[in-house]
């Protein structure tokens, strides 16, 4: 029986069970945890200096006020790289080609950051709605058009990281199968295509950093409209 492309964005279950809460909780069982000593080993000093770094670029241009979101913009940011990686693994399941989980990621954040900013700066923050100098007969028109891109800010953040994910995922296997047919019948074919699937994969490594650095990116961004 030929399954289908699909299938292998299915939640694994076991005995009925979702695992997918074991997916979302093994990111933080891979990472040592800090320790108080001065000297550390190779991997304690190359994950602080990867956290110092990122920090200090993404929150650099925004002002103090926002400088509390950088635990959780950089907790984020390994935990979706580390979901990222974890999906090109063979017989894994990446839990961040659900729809519904990057959803729950982005709205609750792009919420927080909207908030944030009717509390602090509301005139500042429906400044936003209306540019300057907008001609009269295009401020209710502008309004809406704004509004409703504010809205879409969410589902814009949960749709590009799911789609990016899912496309590669579903090329990597549809080349895969063409290698895997053509093999017994047209080596030179099948090396070529293997090859090209090896090119893919690094790039789908690339893909799953890039889209984890953008979706942090983007609310970091959001929250300086707000602070």
């Amino acid at each position: 029986m030929i399954l289908s492309f699909f299938d292998q964005f299915m939640s694994p279950t076991y005995m009925g069970i979702p695992l997918i809460a074991l997916a979302l909780s093994l990111p933080w069982l891979m990472y040592p945890a800090p320790s108080g000593r001065w000297l550390n080993n190779r991997l304690l000093t190359l994950q602080g200096w990867f956290v110092n770094r990122f920090t200090q670029q993404l929150l650099l241009p925004i002002n103090m006020g926002g400088h509390k979101w950088a635990a959780l913009f950089t907790s984020l940011m390994i935990f979706l790289i580390t979901l990222n990686m974890l999906g090109l693994l063979p017989y894994t399941f990446t839990p961040t080609t659900q729809l519904s989980l990057n959803m729950g990621l982005a709205v609750p954040l792009w919420l927080a950051t909207v908030i944030i900013g009717m509390r602090n700066q509301p005139t500042h923050a429906l400044g936003h709605l209306l540019p300057e100098g907008t001609p009269t007969l295009l401020i209710p028109v502008l309004i809406i058009i704004e509004t409703i891109s504010l809205f879409i800010r969410p589902l814009a953040l949960g749709v590009r990281l799911t789609a990016n994910l899912t496309a590669g995922h579903l090329l990597i296997q549809l080349i895969a199968t063409a290698t895997a047919v053509l093999a017994p019948l047209m080596p030179t074919v099948a090396f070529l295509t293997g090859t090209l699937l090896l090119l893919l994969t690094l790039l789908e490594v690339a893909v799953a950093m890039i889209q984890a650095y953008v979706f942090v990116l983007l609310l970091s961004l959001y929250l300086q409209e707000n602070v």
